[in-house]
């Protein structure tokens, strides 16, 4: 099967994750700075969210950009990746309301631990299902972004745990730079 039809059910789901989570931002109770002010937390919340499904259609569209065939295990493992991320916008809105308890945080780092394994699963499914595309083998030959991700996110986990509860989502924002920043260290070091 191509791919073309495939990214675009990826971007569309993708978009309706990001509405949701828009809509999900409360307004401020008046015109005021200090009204805004309260709800940091949210804004907060909702940007490293943002980030985080803008960095996951990044991700699939500079991949699937240099996909040719995809198979079943792929469709029903990214179907899977896209269940767990559809639960973002819930997410977003339990931390935000409970900012400093590590129960909504982990959640939220789990999420992002979950999402990881699925994404290396689905890069060996799809190095099986287009075998003879150099260029995707080459790209999956060695892709750290998940396991970079899981380790971070586990260190903030067990910070969160211990001291200080949104260790966790900043955890997570620093995994998603690691991410940007690990590609532009590999073309300084070749």
């Amino acid at each position: 099967m191509e791919s073309e039809r495939f990214e675009a059910l990826i971007d569309a789901i993708l978009a309706i994750i990001i509405t949701i989570i828009v809509l999900e931002i409360p307004l401020a109770s008046n015109g005021s700075w200090e009204a805004l002010f309260e709800l940091r937390h949210e804004f907060l919340i909702y940007a490293v969210s943002f980030i985080v499904c803008f960095n996951f259609w990044n991700f699939n569209n500079n991949l699937f950009s240099i996909v040719n065939r995809i198979n079943s295990k792929v469709i029903w493992t990214m179907g899977i990746t896209l269940f767990v991320f559809s639960l973002l916008p819930y997410l977003t809105v339990f931390v935000s309301e409970n900012f400093y308890t590590f129960f909504p945080q982990f959640l939220y780092g789990l999420s992002f631990i979950v999402t990881a394994l699925l994404s290396k699963l689905i890069s060996k499914f799809l190095k099986e299902s287009d075998p003879g595309n150099i260029a995707l083998q080459l790209v999956l030959e060695k892709n750290y972004i998940s396991i970079s991700t899981i380790i971070l996110v586990v260190i903030g986990m067990l910070i969160g745990y211990l001291a200080y509860p949104p260790a966790i989502l900043i955890s997570c924002l620093i995994s998603i730079l690691v991410i940007w920043i690990i590609p532009i260290i590999k073309k300084k070091i070749k």
